[in-house]
């Protein structure tokens, strides 16, 4: 597989966007809302379904959010979400953040959540998103890390699904433990004044613990990482069947939590 390509593993099914529509700039981009203000032109990077999106046009209104992706199809949810929420400051397109069509110096903050783990050259893509930020400006990035996620109680099941996940994310060109990673690939890509931090998602209620089962047994089974999983032969449909059912039992569970940490930096362009 060529530097530069990565196949998105989770792909969008249903499953897939019930996670990220759930995203907020609250729940997601807490870390750079410090830095945003009215007037700022923002690129958002793999906006996906544009939840996230959307908060931040109404945080730097009047100006501008420029949101792309790879993946055209879902942009369609991303101008709904902007609809519906009232952002009429948002443009949206298709690019590849491998090779962004924008001038240099062309946004205030650059900001890509959840999207250096899927990509086949993360400094690469760093360095790109630098190139298209005015000086002084932010370049902002937010990933999980797979292998520290921790969960009880800790049915065998669920190990195997990370470490499925991971075998399938790295087949695909991707690095599913990008968090710890983020910081060495933003020095590489040339940064030098970064701020970093980390923050978590935790699933602990019984209504979180419902949706986030749910949404990982559905996404194991019928998904675009369930097919890859199989073509690959990393995984059998039997072994995925049996961690959908495990995952369906963990959310059952009134002792499930499940924690989910994220590092994040604010690069200084």
């Amino acid at each position: 597989m060529a530097k530069e390509t990565a196949v998105y593993t989770h792909g969008h099914h249903e499953s897939v966007l019930r996670s990220h529509r759930w995203r907020t700039a609250a729940n997601s981009a807490a870390y750079l809302v410090p830095e945003l203000r009215p007037g700022q032109a923002l690129l958002d990077v793999g906006c996906g379904p544009g939840t996230i999106t959307a908060d931040l046009a109404a945080l730097v209104a009047p100006g501008t959010v420029t949101a792309v992706d790879a993946a055209e199809g879902v942009l369609e949810a991303a101008r709904t979400a902007a609809e519906e929420a009232g952002a009429d400051n948002v443009r949206f397109a298709v690019a590849d953040v491998h090779g962004l069509d924008f001038p240099d110096d062309s946004f205030d903050v650059v900001h890509a959540h959840q999207v250096l783990q899927h990509v086949g050259d993360p400094v690469g893509a760093l360095r790109e998103m630098r190139r298209v930020c005015r000086p002084g400006g932010v370049v902002a990035v937010r990933d999980a890390d797979y292998g520290a996620f921790s969960w009880y109680p800790q049915p065998p099941e669920l190990d195997d699904w990370r470490d499925l996940y991971r075998r399938v994310a790295r087949a695909n060109g991707g690095e599913p433990d990008a968090g710890r990673r983020l910081l060495s690939w933003a020095r590489e890509a040339g940064f030098t004044d970064i701020t970093p931090s980390a923050s978590t998602w935790f699933y602990g209620t019984p209504g979180e613990r419902a949706w986030w089962s749910g949404l990982w047994a559905d996404r194991t089974v019928a998904s675009a990482y369930a097919e890859r999983a199989t073509a690959t032969g990393e995984g059998t449909r039997e072994q995925l069947e049996a961690i959908a059912e495990a995952w369906r039992a963990w959310g059952a569970s009134a002792d499930a939590c499940f924690v989910c940490p994220n590092v994040e930096l604010r690069c200084r362009a």
